[in-house]
């Protein structure tokens, strides 16, 4: 596994073993327990986590992430710290890398920034630049659903447009703060909407991400 990938995998596994099974989280209204039965079937039901994106497979993926929910707390968070099958796609290096790193980097957020006590998170200059140049590709596609224009900017002046309309707010943030915007955590990203007060409420509510 690369360095990224890695180092957030175990991050997260780390955070879900502090938080505890029965703690919530950002995502869909998911305990711990919940999430970490979505990253195991994620990486070892292929069969199953399709389901994620088609509704034909929602059966097999809810029975899929029920067994795996049921198993001990502790299990879970081992098979997500050892990775995936060496058979599996996400094994391979790049792969592991472009598929997981952000997913990882929002999941550990998701646990974090669901906690009373969460504190910001400095991410160091490389992991920024990773994942600005892994949010400029995703753009289009984490903003399509934005219910007007819809432009990123970092602090040092870069932009990508996520979606074109009118009228328009500009997000300005870190790259992990805008990631989490478009990953539909508007309300739990530290960023700054310059816009009208009407698009910015649009915004905010909107279903951003996949």
């Amino acid at each position: 596994m690369s360095t990224h990938a890695k180092r957030e995998r175990l991050l997260l596994a780390d955070l879900l073993e502090a938080a505890g099974p029965e703690a919530p989280t950002l995502c869909d209204g998911w305990t711990c327990r919940e999430l970490a039965a979505h990253v195991v079937v994620r990486e070892r039901r292929p069969d199953a986590a399709g389901g994620l994106l088609l509704n034909v497979l929602k059966a097999r993926l809810d029975k899929a992430m029920a067994e795996y929910a049921a198993k001990p707390y502790e299990e879970l968070l081992q098979l997500i710290r050892t990775g995936p099958p060496r058979l599996s796609p996400y094994a391979l290096k790049q792969i592991d890398e472009s598929a997981n790193a952000v997913e990882f980097f929002v999941h550990a957020e998701d646990v974090r920034r669901a906690q009373p006590d969460w504190s910001p998170r400095e991410v160091d200059p490389v992991f920024a630049d990773s994942l600005w140049s892994r949010l400029e590709k995703m753009a289009r596609l984490t903003g399509r659903r934005s219910p007007v224009g819809l432009v990123l900017r970092r602090p040092n002046g870069q932009t990508a447009v996520a979606h074109k309309g009118s009228p328009v707010v500009t997000v300005t943030g870190e790259p992990g703060e805008l990631t989490l915007f478009c990953f539909g955590r508007q309300d739990a990203a530290a960023v700054a909407l310059d816009g009208e007060k009407d698009a910015v409420a649009r915004l905010t509510a909107a279903k951003l991400g996949f």
